[in-house]
């Protein structure tokens, strides 16, 4: 069994797409798919905070004043994290935050976020987006009658033409089959693409 993707299309032959219920069929899964959001989300992080502890914090080593008859407390070196340019307690490190998730689980979520944009017709195929000049009004003209606040596109390969014309537009994003993301897919209000790019989503979910 089939299901059908709309088509738009700025020269009037617009048909509608068939396309899979294995991959556009599936039920929605809020769990997997919050859990497949925080997994991108987590993995975009640098991680790269870093203090230093006692240990790594130079000086400090010989004691800054005797044992006894001083009156203050003992002190072994001024690196304590009690002093002032001391080291950090508990010190944070460099670290990833990737969290593990497996293929099966990946193409599942994605299958359920497609499922879903197709169920609240946020999804449709366009295969005369491709603007023949870099020209970002010749874009616009394009998908003039889009009504959506944030638009991805995605295509079959990357083409010149439309990346130079789009990257100047802050609500437009497009990808490649291959670097689809769960949270672009689920942020934006409508996903465009082509058909050879469809099928290529297809063949990666099935």
């Amino acid at each position: 069994m089939s299901l059908q993707i709309p088509a738009i299309s700025n020269q009037g032959t617009s048909q509608a797409l068939d396309v899979s219920e294995l991959v556009f069929g599936q039920d929605f899964n809020e769990t997997l798919v919050h859990q497949l959001v925080v997994k991108y989300m987590a993995a975009a992080r640098a991680g790269t905070k870093a203090q230093k502890n006692r240990a790594a914090v130079s000086g400090g080593g010989a004691k800054p004043f005797r044992q006894k008859g001083t009156g203050r407390a003992r002190a072994g070196t001024t690196r304590s994290p009690i002093w002032r340019t001391g080291g950090v307690n508990f010190a944070a490190q460099p670290r990833s935050f990737d969290q593990k998730l497996n293929k099966k689980m990946y193409k599942a979520g994605i299958r359920s976020i497609f499922s879903e944009l197709l169920r609240q017709d946020r999804i449709a195929v366009c295969d005369d987006i491709m603007p023949s000049s870099p020209k970002t009004k010749e874009f616009l003209a394009k998908i003039k009658d889009i009504d959506a606040k944030r638009i991805l596109v995605v295509i079959e390969e990357l083409n010149e033409n439309l990346i130079l014309a789009a990257r100047n537009l802050p609500y437009i994003a497009v990808v490649t089959p291959t670097s689809v993301d769960p949270v672009s897919l689920v942020s934006a209000d409508k996903v465009i693409a082509t058909t050879a790019a469809l099928k290529q989503i297809e063949e990666r979910l099935a």
